[in-house]
């Protein structure tokens, strides 16, 4: 399936009608199919691969050697997360994967500091923080011009996200699925699932797999070009829009069986907004048809029982 293709660079531009132009197929994207491809999204080509070398060169490290990276009380947000810990909500089934995750870290006097860990350092690879550090920057600047264009299509002011992502609790999730060793019992390699935040921002993948559920209840096939990231809408921002913006549906399937033998990688970025930001339904999304569908909650509770409901935290 051929997602709709957006230009972040016409939104930037400083020409109003491209920038208009640009708002309104982010949003018609958005409520018709709930993922778009983004085309000059302003993260390079040359971080994106030496991520994607790190992150091969970290999963390929022995499974004791990675164990020292896996904190269990940081519930995952945090470091390493072995394979099989991790399973989608509604399913009792372990997603087939391992992965790494890299969060904020704040550079002023912002109180939330004391809200994030520390992030987990990669000794055996070198410049891995260093890279994850430029990468979740690059990652957060793309995302909060997004949230600008999604703000406009809303009827919000332009920068309505802005200070709710400034210092945010995004994640940048390194994903391993492993090579196929049996035949599975009922996991595919990532179980259907909705994601918890405002906007996922995905760059490439090394394989095939990921499928969304369309609006007809049929799965398909999505795949991006090389220069293009995929960015969807997540629970956080279909709550905050009582539904007008929907969170996709989505799962990674297991490759061909000649292929079981191959792993895959995939990173996406989880643009989270402070705990503290309300996701209380938008009052100008709310009308006769389209009656409140969500009780009031912050983005930290929201967090919190969805971590629980995926078995990170108990």
């Amino acid at each position: 399936m051929a997602i709709p293709v957006v230009n972040l660079a016409d939104f930037l531009s400083g020409d109003p009608q491209l920038k208009q132009q640009f708002v309104q197929q982010l949003g018609k994207a958005y409520e018709e199919v709930g993922f778009v491809a983004v085309k000059n999204h302003g993260i390079p080509d040359d971080l994106i691969a030496e991520m994607y070398k790190q992150v091969q060169q970290f999963f390929s490290l022995p499974i004791d050697r990675k164990k020292q990276y896996e904190i269990p009380e940081l519930a995952g947000q945090r470091g390493y997360t072995s394979f099989g810990r991790e399973h989608a909500k509604g399913s009792e089934a372990p997603d087939l994967k391992e992965f790494y995750q890299h969060g904020q870290t704040v550079p002023d006097d912002d109180p939330v500091k004391a809200e994030y860990p520390d992030n987990v350092l990669i000794d055996e690879v070198p410049g891995f923080s260093e890279t994850f550090n430029k990468a979740y920057r690059a990652f957060e600047k793309s995302g909060k011009a997004l949230l600008q264009a999604i703000a406009l299509y809303l009827g919000l002011d332009e920068h309505y996200f802005d200070d709710h992502i400034h210092n945010g609790n995004s994640i940048l999730r390194a994903i391993h699925y492993p090579p196929i060793l049996n035949e599975p019992k009922s996991s595919i390699r990532a179980e259907q699932h909705e994601d918890i935040n405002l906007i996922t921002l995905l760059v490439g993948a090394s394989a095939d797999g990921l499928q969304i559920l369309t609006k007809q209840n049929e799965w398909v096939g999505v795949t991006s070009l090389p220069e293009q990231i995929v960015v969807n809408v997540g629970d956080m921002l279909q709550r905050l829009t009582n539904n007008r913006l929907r969170s996709t549906t989505h799962r990674v399937v297991n490759p061909p069986r000649e292929f079981w033998h191959t792993s895959r990688f995939s990173i996406p970025f989880f643009l989270h907004p402070k705990s503290k930001m309300s996701l209380a339904c938008l009052e100008g999304c709310i009308d006769e048809d389209h009656p409140k569908a969500f009780p009031d909650a912050t983005a930290g509770e929201y967090l919190d029982e969805r971590l629980r409901e995926i078995g990170l935290k108990k």
